[in-house]
């Protein structure tokens, strides 16, 4: 497989939005979306690869009129739907099994990282136990995750979903040779460039990626994913152990017969930093020093979960803590180096309190039960379904609101016209992050994006700059143009 992009998105190729939203950056400020008249909006996700628009609107949805939100995902591989379950799973954890920083940092290492902690690995492995009885018992999903419906996937589907997380919980590391696969990948991508792929790295990064407003990812970063596999590291610790959770199926054809293989099949050139570390509402973490960023896009992308984590918990924003609070902790940068003055009262009672947790039950050995989500409805739809849905009354005329991913835009037919309500919203993720097109094939891309879309009924959407935009909006009338 020579394609950098694989056969599965792991992560999407553009940063979250809150569908909700109306920044004029988005574009989405030009969509004039008709759900007033309706206590709940109904948005379809198709071939997004994550949760990230979903996790992004929910954690924000406080900030608006109140209203219900049911989201339809829809996608083209069941390990999409695992993933999907873990990091619903996780950013619903309550305080009691585990904190904010720690959830932070699990998300985003099981996200973008080809290898993990130990810590990180046993959790997928104790947590896959419960995907397991949600995916074979309806009520016992309703208990755990109640926002969740796993109803209209098909019975082979949930059989196959089971069989993902034996795998996961399988403790075996030989089963997933993850740096392997990730070799391989780079090796069958490179070709005679793999001897020389540090330079190959460099290029892509400064011919391709930087230009694409996406230099606050440092080079660093990013050459350290290409060649390792692993993109965020929030602490100095060892990261040594597979993620099963980027482990997938592929057919392939061996000597005229058909093989299943496992391995890696995902993304290897634009990088999971795309999808939370390059935009944010805080801007401070896009100033410079002698031109150069003060941040890495670790950071933006910590903040920027970290926040959405609060959001859930609390329904608030989430406000850093202020200089003046940082320096009540008589903290000392000295050499590059964080020292703490402590007393001997407060180093006696911390060693206490060490002590104490050391004998502790780990707090992920209580029962597994998430945050509350009111007024929220996740429901996965059969794979590869979009054609036939306009088929079924119960999706007639019932989005207010459609997602394509670049990868499944073609699937943006007339098929789709009759699952729209009057004056629904259509967005389209654009190919600007897709690193191995041209100038030109972007915009074709944009171009043929729009005959698509005009064909299904959407409104022209103007004069675009098809190589500075993420998403393009497209506005639905019925009976219109």
């Amino acid at each position: 497989m020579s394609n950098a992009f694989g056969t599965i998105t792991w992560w999407g190729f553009s940063p979250a939005l809150d569908l909700q939203n109306k920044d004029p950056s988005t574009k989405l400020n030009e969509l004039n979306i008709g759900e007033k008249e309706d206590e709940e909006m109904r948005i379809l996700l198709v071939g997004a690869g994550d949760l990230r628009h979903v996790l992004t609107t929910i954690a924000r949805s406080y900030r608006y009129r109140k209203k219900k939100l049911h989201f339809y995902v829809l996608e083209n591989a069941l390990e999409l739907y695992a993933r999907d379950m873990l990091f619903l799973a996780l950013s619903l954890e309550t305080p009691q099994r585990m904190g904010l920083q720690e959830k932070t940092e699990m998300f985003l290492e099981l996200f973008g990282n080809l290898l993990i902690r130990t810590q990180s690995s046993d959790y997928v492995q104790k947590m896959a136990n419960e995907f397991i009885k949600m995916v074979t018992d309806s009520d016992f999903l309703q208990q755990k995750l109640p926002m969740l419906d796993l109803s209209q996937l098909k019975f082979k589907e949930r059989d196959f979903l089971e069989g993902i997380f034996k795998f996961w919980r399988n403790p075996s590391l030989e089963i997933f040779d993850a740096e392997k696969h990730w070799d391989l990948r780079q090796r069958q991508y490179l070709g005679p460039r793999y001897d020389c792929r540090q330079n190959a790295y460099d290029w892509d990064y400064h011919m391709k990626l930087v230009n694409k407003e996406a230099d606050i990812i440092h080079k660093h970063e990013y050459k350290r994913w290409r060649h390792t596999g692993i993109a965020f590291e929030p602490r100095e610790t060892t990261y040594d152990v597979p993620n099963k959770t980027l482990a997938s199926g592929v057919i392939v054809n061996q000597g005229g017969e058909k093989l299943s293989r496992r391995g890696y099949w995902g993304d290897i050139l634009a990088s999971p930093y795309l999808a939370f570390g390059i935009t944010s509402e805080d801007k401070s973490f896009f100033k410079k020093s002698n031109n150069v960023y003060t941040k890495l896009s670790l950071n933006v992308a910590e903040f920027n979960v970290l926040s959405l984590f609060h959001e859930l918990a609390h329904r608030e924003k989430y406000v850093p803590p202020s200089v003046e609070e940082k320096s009540e902790e008589n903290t000392l940068n000295q050499g590059g180096a964080t020292i703490r003055e402590i007393d001997e009262e407060e180093d006696l009672l911390e060693e206490e309190t060490s002590q104490k947790e050391e004998t502790a039950t780990n707090p992920l050995e209580l029962p597994y039960e998430s945050l509350p989500l009111e007024d929220v409805r996740i429901t996965f739809l059969p794979l590869n379904s979009l054609p036939d849905l306009h088929k079924k009354s119960k999706y007639q005329k019932l989005f207010h609101l459609v997602y394509f991913a670049n990868s499944l835009v073609h699937l943006l037919t007339p098929d789709v016209t009759p699952l729209l309500r009057d004056r629904a919203g259509v967005i389209v993720e654009t190919a600007r992050y897709m690193l191995e097109l041209k100038e030109d094939q972007e915009k074709e891309f944009v171009n043929k994006v729009v005959g698509l879309a005009k064909t299904a009924g959407c409104q022209d959407p103007g004069k675009l700059d098809a190589t500075s935009i993420n998403f393009v909006p497209f506005q639905y009338e019925r009976g219109g143009s």
